[in-house]
């Protein structure tokens, strides 16, 4: 591990892997991955290690930690001191941040350390909700941005990705948006405990997300609320293996309890993100047995009756289809979004289509009129997302034939 830094402002991006996902229960995290960066959103370092829980590792076939890596691990408490110098006197940013800052509080708790003053947490799922629109999953946020995401539901893949997704944000909003933000973040009192080496992971394999997850993550948001949108976010670490445990279940009862979710607000969100998985099912035109099995599964996970997925998946779901480019026509205040390596430095073609009246943005959402790629066949998030939500893809000739 690179030498920990002496305390100073800016970004602190945590990603936890863990057995389960009862923090205050007994539950513990397995991995930990720690992102700084600059008050700009400029990434400056990155730490990681696996730790030892000192019990079952939970789903090894979601985050790919074995017992025996596990073994030659430290302990939590063991890394509390490096890992307090870290966070100490920056905003501590999480994809979910609910989840992660639970974990955080939980095993720290453990470890008898208080810093004397509260952590300054901020969440990009939130953030996702208010600047995006669409999916809050950090797969299709990434994608919305183009940030590369291969290699999920490792700490330091989901960190460095949701430190990126930070940065992103940074950028499109302005330093001056997260001035105050920044200064409220304290110093926290060291923690005097050992300091062990860390043990990052290796030889990781190459993960294959299943049907379902390749689908999870394209839902779009279907809550009316922060609150909401954690529980949803819950649900679908519940739903990869296609298992709801009861300790699963009584976590789900706890953060509905502790967030004011009455029973009729989560059937409601039960039944909303099923039917969302059935039009992403429908989205390539047909829908397999296997995939028919896996979307009756989470209907019976989630307490949704099972004709409502039947009489789903009898009537094929309509795709939004994009214009035909050749027929298409920007008018001034659309928003145009633009991907890949093209012949002209991108902010000449941001400039020039301001001139014209068009708005340039750095990520794809449903408000996007057009999307205007280095490759019309790009296979790149923004391209996918463009073509979710159907919207026209030109290449650069298009774009340099009219307004060039």
């Amino acid at each position: 591990m690179s030498v920990i830094p002496t305390p100073s402002s800016g970004f602190a991006t945590i990603d936890f892997e863990t057995t389960g996902f009862h923090a205050e229960g007994t539950d513990r995290a397995i991995e930990i991955s720690v992102v700084h960066s600059e008050p700009d959103g400029t990434i400056t370092g990155q730490w990681e290690t696996l730790i030892n829980p000192g019990r079952d590792l939970g789903r090894q076939d979601i985050h790919g930690i074995s017992a025996r890596e596990i073994l030659r691990a430290p302990q939590f408490s063991h890394i509390t001191a490096d890992l307090v110098d870290l966070l100490s006197q920056r905003v501590v940013v999480a994809h979910n941040a609910s989840f992660d800052m639970r974990f955080l509080q939980a095993e720290l708790g453990r470890a008898a350390y208080w810093g004397g003053v509260p952590f300054v947490s901020l969440c990009t799922m939130r953030l996702a909700r208010t600047h995006l629109g669409g999916s809050t999953t950090l797969a299709d946020c990434c994608a919305a941005f183009d940030i590369d995401l291969n290699g999920g539901h490792r700490a330091a893949v989901d960190a460095r990705a949701t430190a990126e997704l930070l940065g992103a944000f940074v950028a499109s909003t302005g330093l001056s948006s997260w001035t105050e933000l920044l200064g409220s973040a304290e110093r926290l009192a060291p923690h005097p405990g050992e300091r062990h080496p860390w043990l990052a992971r290796t030889g990781v394999e190459e993960y294959s997300p299943s049907f379902l997850e390749r689908i999870v993550d394209r839902v779009p948001d279907i809550s009316d609320s922060d609150e909401q949108a954690e529980y949803v976010a819950l649900v679908e670490r519940c739903l990869l293996d296609r298992y709801l445990s009861e300790h699963e279940k009584n976590a789900l009862v706890a953060h509905a309890d502790r967030t004011g979710l009455g029973r009729a607000t989560v059937e409601r969100l039960h039944r909303d993100y099923l039917s969302a998985l059935v039009r992403i099912a429908w989205s390539d035109g047909v829908v397999t047995e296997d995939e028919r099995a896996d979307l009756l599964a989470v209907a019976h996970l989630l307490e949704v009756p099972a004709e409502v997925v039947l009489d789903a998946l009898a009537r094929p779901v309509e795709v939004a289809e994009a214009a035909p480019a050749e027929a298409f026509a920007l008018t001034p205040g659309d928003i145009v979004v633009l991907t890949g390596d093209m012949a002209r430095p991108r902010s000449e073609w941001e400039k020039r289509l301001r001139e014209h009246g068009f708005t340039p943005k750095p990520a794809v959402t449903k408000a996007a009129r057009l999307v205007i790629a280095a490759d019309p066949d790009s296979l790149s998030g923004k391209a996918r997302k463009a073509r979710d939500y159907g919207i026209p893809i030109v290449g650069e000739a298009w774009l340099a034939e009219r307004y060039a």
